[in-house]
C-alpha cells in the first residue's frame, strides 16, 4: 500500500523485523524474494519452497497476523507446485 512508504523508516523496519522473526520460526520453508517494481502492482514477489504444505500454511497464517500485513493490498495469486528436476520434467512430458 502507498501508506507503507509514508511511514517513517524506523517504523517500517520494526514491522519488517516482526515479519522476519515469524519467518525464522519455520526453517523448513525457504523464501526467495524478488523486487518487481514496474512489473505489476506488486512491490515484490515471493517464492516459498517446502516439502510440507501444513507448515507452509501455518507460516502464512502467522505472517497474516503481523502488523505489516495491514499494508498488504493483494497477496495472491498463490500457486502451489511440486518441485522436479529438469530430467524428471523432460521424462514426464515424453
Amino acid at each position: 500500500a502507498r501508506e507503507w512508504y509514508l511511514l517513517p523508516f524506523e517504523e517500517r523496519k520494526k514491522m519488517m523485523e516482526e515479519h522476519i522473526t515469524v519467518g525464522r520460526k519455520f526453517p523448513q520453508v525457504r523464501l526467495n524474494t524478488s523486487y518487481s517494481f514496474g512489473i505489476n502492482d506488486q512491490d515484490f514477489m515471493l517464492a516459498f519452497e517446502t516439502n510440507d504444505l501444513i507448515i507452509f500454511q501455518d507460516l502464512i497464517v502467522q505472517l497474516r497476523e503481523t502488523s505489516v500485513s495491514k499494508y498488504v493490498i493483494k497477496d495472491t495469486p498463490m500457486i502451489v507446485c511440486v518441485y522436479k528436476g529438469m530430467e524428471d520434467i523432460v521424462r514426464s512430458i515424453g
